[in-house]
């Protein structure tokens, strides 16, 4: 499984992007996938989750009502749309996948991208 994160860049305060994730593999539809974020000099960070059929859905509290997971498993993406975005949102996000289910733990992840930075300025 190859996964290739995209969409990120420089916004200002309060303005919108939308990531992407494109996936391979004939068995993306049966995979948890997350999203998560690194700050510079921090650890990895656990941003949101969505099950393999896309009925469930997990957010972490600080972009909880900001950011939404969303999945097309006819097209093998992932989406995480970040709306009123902070300067702290800024950082690299990766997307990932979970092939044993759904889980907001990073070292449950069995695939990842290679990020897309994400600077949200003030």
């Amino acid at each position: 499984v190859q996964l290739q994160a995209s969409g990120g860049g420089l916004v200002q305060a309060g303005g919108s992007l939308r990531l992407s994730c494109a996936t391979s593999g004939r068995t993306f539809s049966r995979y948890g996938m997350g999203w998560f974020r690194q700050h510079p000099g921090k650890e990895r960070e656990f941003v949101a989750v969505i099950s393999w059929s896309g009925g469930n859905t997990d957010y972490a509290d600080s972009v909880r009502g900001r950011f939404t997971i969303s999945r097309d498993n006819a097209k093998n993406m992932v989406y995480l749309q970040m709306n009123n975005l902070k300067p702290e949102d800024t950082a690299v996000y990766y997307c990932a996948a979970n092939t044993r289910g759904y889980s907001s733990a990073w070292f449950t992840y069995d695939y990842w991208g290679q990020g897309t930075l994400v600077t949200v300025s003030s």
